[in-house]
């Protein structure tokens, strides 16, 4: 039974190609079938001021929103990125698969409000806590996905290889649960793959934890196991101490060496990437790979800022992520990612190739959904025929000032709004966010609170 076709009309919309006005949008089984500028509205069709395609979050890791906000109390003078994961530590040997589902599908939730419909979920919570397998081991994964499915979002679930505490180190007690081989990562991503293959959300990718955390047969050995096809993803480089640990274990800085030893293409994101020297930002925006930057988490751990405008101009790509989640906001990521820029050069409006000359408002908004699109391997992410069916709604009433057209929308969305003011979110076809509020917001909200008191306790 084919699915009824059902249409938006908007005043304007970000289109592939541009701003457009009055364009009619229709949808069936999850995708869009035709989409028309400078046309008259149908009487069936919804109507809205403002359609933009929602971006997608390219990193994440769904059980830290479970420590939103509990980690901004001083405990060490010496307070660092090392200390935080002490605590981050604590909590994931506590999260069984029921409370990672609530977790999962309170964040995801918050995501689709904050105007993102595509999540990469960088899932290394393999095991039980004392290190055991599952009797099905891919449990856990099965349990963000899950709570994505409860939320209605986007899912890129990237089982990630996990086999070493640092250089040359065996895995601490505290990391036994992310133990984890090649064929255990395949396995994860063939049982997800299988029990989701009519499903258009859901993709599957791999994650390599850290150069920290596997070396390079391990990489050789997970690349020859996995289909050509998928996104591959990688932290690296996001502290000062990792890179100099390489150095001193490798002899040569982490991108540098990821670049001289596998052949990275487009098919990969190298994760934060914070601390690189001016040839590696070369080399690297030539591979093709994604930068995967999460502005908000690297200032939240003091991990230092990526060299975005050098980056750039170099021809590089890039999406941004929500990493810790100690917030979900997409305008946030945008904004402190040019925030930061503008902090270390002390001048204006960094984020443009070269001397080109435009908002930066637009030219963030349509990298990260570009670059992120790309990092998530779910094809595209754009308003176009064919694409899957997401869309976000914005009204013009809730802009910061009146009358506000094209590029300007997106400035004053990125630059003078607290929050991305989502009134309806579609996801694959589906209303999954109506007048700002999730369709199952009271459910999914309870479950959560219940899943955070059984964790306390």
């Amino acid at each position: 039974m084919s699915s009824p076709t059902r249409s938006v009309f908007a005043r304007q919309a970000l289109l592939p190609g541009g701003w457009r006005s009055d364009v009619r949008l229709e949808f069936s089984g999850g995708r869009f079938t035709a989409i028309d500028a400078g046309v008259a509205a149908h009487p069936a069709d919804e109507r809205a001021d403002i359609v933009l395609p929602p971006l997608p979050s390219l990193h994440s890791h769904a059980f830290q929103r479970a420590m939103a906000g509990l980690t901004e109390t001083r405990r060490d003078p010496a307070d660092s990125f090392w200390t935080w994961r002490e605590q981050m530590y604590a909590l994931a040997s506590r999260i069984d698969p029921d409370g990672m589902r609530a977790i999962a599908a309170q964040l995801y939730m918050e995501m689709l409000k904050a105007g993102f419909t595509q999540v990469a979920e960088f899932h290394y919570l393999h095991r039980a806590p004392d290190g055991r397998p599952y009797d099905r081991p891919a449990e856990m994964a099965f349990s963000v996905v899950d709570g994505a499915g409860e939320a209605g979002i986007g899912m890129t679930l990237l089982p990630t290889l996990y086999r070493r505490a640092g250089f040359g180190r065996p895995l601490a007690p505290e990391q036994k649960r992310f133990e984890s081989a090649p064929d255990f990562i395949v396995g994860i991503m063939t049982d997800i793959a299988a029990a989701h293959r009519d499903n258009g959300r859901v993709h599957v990718g791999v994650g390599l934890h850290s150069l920290r955390a596997v070396n390079r047969e391990d990489i050789i050995a997970m690349l020859a196991l996995v289909p050509q096809d998928v996104p591959i993803h990688i932290h690296i480089a996001e502290q000062q101490r990792e890179v100099a640990d390489c150095v001193e274990f490798l002899g040569r800085r982490p991108v540098a060496w990821l670049l001289d030893e596998i052949a990275v293409d487009a098919r990969w994101c190298l994760v934060h990437a914070t601390h690189l020297d001016p040839g590696e930002t070369r080399r690297f925006a030539a591979s093709g790979a994604v930068a995967g930057l999460c502005p908000i988490t690297e200032a939240n751990l003091g991990d230092g800022l990526f060299p975005l405008v050098d980056f750039i101009d170099a021809g590089g790509r890039f999406g941004i992520g929500t990493d810790s989640n100690v917030l979900a906001s997409a305008n946030e990521e945008l904004r402190l990612l040019e925030y930061g820029q503008r902090l270390s050069a002390r001048k204006r409006c960094l984020a443009l190739p070269g001397d080109e000359k435009g908002s930066v408002g637009r030219y963030l908004y349509d990298a990260s959904l570009k670059g992120g699109s790309l990092a998530c391997g779910h094809g595209g992410g754009a308003l176009a025929v064919g694409q899957r069916a997401d869309l976000c709604v914005v009204r013009e009433a809730a802009l910061p000032l009146p009358d506000l057209r094209g590029d300007a929308v997106l400035d004053s969305l990125v630059f003078a709004r607290a929050a991305f003011p989502a009134h309806n979110v579609l996801c694959g076809g589906d209303w999954v966010v109506r007048e700002g509020r999730h369709v199952r917001e009271d459910e999914i909200s309870a479950a959560f609170r219940a899943a955070i008191r059984h964790l306390r306790s």
